[in-house]
């Protein structure tokens, strides 16, 4: 994660020029020489404000020269790009980061299902259970994402998972509804096949 951030924070410093500066065809430079860009510094300043958001929301709103608080902080301004490349592809682009963005969220929320112990419990219950062993002449595998839910709180837990059996003769999709009891283990409450 750390890496990711100081990536994040970093994201103007080619140029003064993000992805989605990029995009939208505007890039950062200095207050009092509009043609040079911030230091690197300045830059990864200007972003670390971009914790507090709500903050800089409400500065950039009420400013009448229209600077979020980490412009005002390091003297930058935003302006238009003259060399903005044509639309189609600024447009590609945005959608090849949209795309990318929810390949990433779906990727990253199955992987942290498939590592949860109600997963984990799950697998264990399915392959106990003699019935989808000899409907589907025993497993291979499983599908690459299971879907559903898996939700704690206060040490309360319920999972809803939908896992995709891979089995020798057929495949079958499984239904798994699981609770916990805080401190306890995961406890098989329905399987549907």
């Amino acid at each position: 994660m750390l890496i990711g951030f100081l990536i994040y924070f970093a994201k103007d410093s080619i140029k003064g020029i993000s992805p989605g500066k990029w995009v939208m065809g505007i890039m950062v430079r200095d207050e009092n020489n509009p043609n040079e860009v911030p230091a690197f510094g300045k830059l990864f300043v200007r972003n670390l404000f971009l914790i507090i958001w709500p903050v800089e929301f409400i500065v950039l709103a009420s400013s009448q020269e229209k600077k979020r608080l980490g412009d005002k902080t390091v003297k930058a301004i935003v302006v238009k790009n003259p060399n903005k490349p044509k639309k189609l592809p600024r447009i590609l682009a945005l959608v090849g980061i949209g795309i990318a963005f929810f390949t990433f969220t779906f990727l990253f929320a199955g992987s942290a299902m498939k590592n949860s112990d109600a997963y984990k419990v799950a697998i264990s219950e399915i392959e106990q259970n003699e019935e989808i062993l000899s409907e589907i002449g025993g497993i291979k595998d499983y599908g690459m994402m299971p879907t559903g839910s898996v939700n704690i709180s206060n040490g309360y837990g319920e999972a809803q998972l939908n896992i995709k059996v891979i089995g020798n003769d057929k495949n079958l999709n499984v239904g798994i509804y699981l609770t916990k009891e805080p401190n306890g283990e995961w406890k098989l409450i329905e399987l549907d096949k």
